[in-house]
């Protein structure tokens, strides 16, 4: 994943269990020790050191903060916006990394509104909640509770209000 800052790419690569972090010339490795995803925080190592990020989100934009000093995080041009998921066409959403399907909050024919949290996926001791993009109906639900997914594989799909 790369994602842009302060005209400076920070490029986060999973290596197994830990992942690899550039920030120009400059490459360390980092473990999650802890993530809460209600209150937005994340406890990891960063080169050996331990360090507590606080994450905030609009979907468009992120800002974390970490030792007191906050970075504004925005995907690089090219990137599509997410809703908690990587989304491919017009409502296709994919898993933004491997793990596995904590719950599935819908079902097919349901009607969802944009934000709502539709799946719950686990992935590296982190709860990931994919969510709507947009208001509509899901057409197609390809993944149950209990089962492990891979990255970039298609999860859901929901066909817009306005299409129907």
């Amino acid at each position: 994943m790369k994602l842009t800052f302060d005209n400076a790419t920070l490029e986060i690569l999973l290596t197994g269990k830990s992942y690899r972090v550039t920030l120009g010339d400059k490459t360390a490795e980092a473990d999650i020790l802890h993530a809460d995803a209600e209150r937005g925080q994340i406890e990891f190592l960063l080169g050996g050191e331990r360090l507590t990020a606080y994450v905030s989100s609009d979907h468009t934009k992120r800002w974390v903060t970490v030792n007191g000093q906050t970075f504004v995080l925005t995907r690089q041009s090219g990137s599509r916006k997410r809703g908690g998921g990587h989304l491919h066409t017009a409502g296709e959403l994919t898993a933004p990394m491997p793990g596995q399907i904590r719950a599935v909050n819908v079902s097919e024919g349901e009607t969802v509104t944009k934000g709502q949290t539709l799946i719950i996926l686990e992935a590296m001791k982190m709860e990931i909640r994919i969510q709507a993009p947009m208001d509509g109906t899901v057409s197609k639900l390809l993944v149950k509770q209990g089962q492990t997914v891979e990255r970039e594989q298609k999860l859901i799909e929901i066909v817009d209000k306005v299409e129907r």
